[in-house]
C-alpha cells in the first residue's frame, strides 16, 4: 500500500505510549495497533482529528505516500 503510517515516530517523540494514545482518542488499542502497523485499509477522519489533536501534530506528520511502496511486479 503506497500510504505508510508514521505513528510509532510521533508517539516516540511525544512520549506517549499507545495505551494512553488509544484512551484518549477513544480507540481500542487493538485498532490503534492495526493503524500504527500499517494494516489499517481506512482510517476515520474523526479518529484523525483525535489522534493529531493529542500529538499536536499535522496529518502529514504522521501519514506519507511513497510510490515505491504503491507498486506490485
Amino acid at each position: 500500500m503506497p500510504i505508510i503510517v508514521n505513528l510509532d515516530v510521533m508517539m516516540a517523540k511525544r512520549k506517549i505510549s499507545a495505551g494512553e494514545l488509544a484512551e484518549r482518542v477513544g480507540i481500542t488499542p487493538a485498532n490503534l495497533s492495526i493503524l500504527k502497523n500499517n494494516k489499517a485499509k481506512a482510517v476515520r477522519f474523526s479518529t484523525l482529528e483525535a489522534i493529531c489533536r493529542e500529538l499536536h501534530c499535522q496529518p502529514g506528520d504522521i501519514l506519507e505516500f511513497s510510490e515505491e511502496e504503491g507498486i506490485h511486479l
